[in-house]
């Protein structure tokens, strides 16, 4: 979530996106982990059910903050990327894909490991332009 931020905030500027909401979405994309946990594809969990438990936990923790704008502005920004709404989201989903697999070298480099399935299943996947050339430059690395 964190080098997702920096990401969003050290990117060129593109044309017709908001980066400071680029920013505040790759902070709040995540949230509902912090309760429901980080529900992969391998866990076997249907995707609906996932939405529905994330979206739970996030109704619960924006309670918690007693509703209001800012609550309100964390649902919003969580449902833009859930629902891949926006440019805004698209560049952030890719950012997420893209951290993935920069955790996923760092790991083979420090622990001699190979994790070509993350590199696989990213693969083709990103949606702007941003993200694909950072994916190249990250897969690049790997060689």
């Amino acid at each position: 979530m964190y080098r997702m931020g920096v990401m969003a905030l050290v990117a060129a500027d593109l044309p017709g996106v908001d980066r400071d909401r680029c920013v505040k979405m790759a902070i709040v994309h995540d949230m509902a982990e912090a309760i429901v946990g980080d529900i992969a594809p391998s866990d076997g969990v249907p995707k609906e059910e996932k939405s529905r438990r994330e979206k739970e936990a996030l109704d619960h923790m924006c309670g918690l903050l007693g509703g209001g704008p800012r609550a309100e502005e964390i649902r919003e920004l969580w449902m833009e990327y859930e629902q891949n709404a926006t440019l805004e989201a698209k560049v952030v989903k890719d950012f997420d894909k893209v951290e993935m697999i920069l955790q996923a070298l760092e790991y083979e480099k420090e622990q001699g490991m190979d994790l070509k399935e993350f590199f696989q299943s990213t693969a083709g996947k990103f949606q702007t332009d941003i993200g694909k050339a950072w994916a190249a430059e990250v897969a690049s690395r790997r060689k």
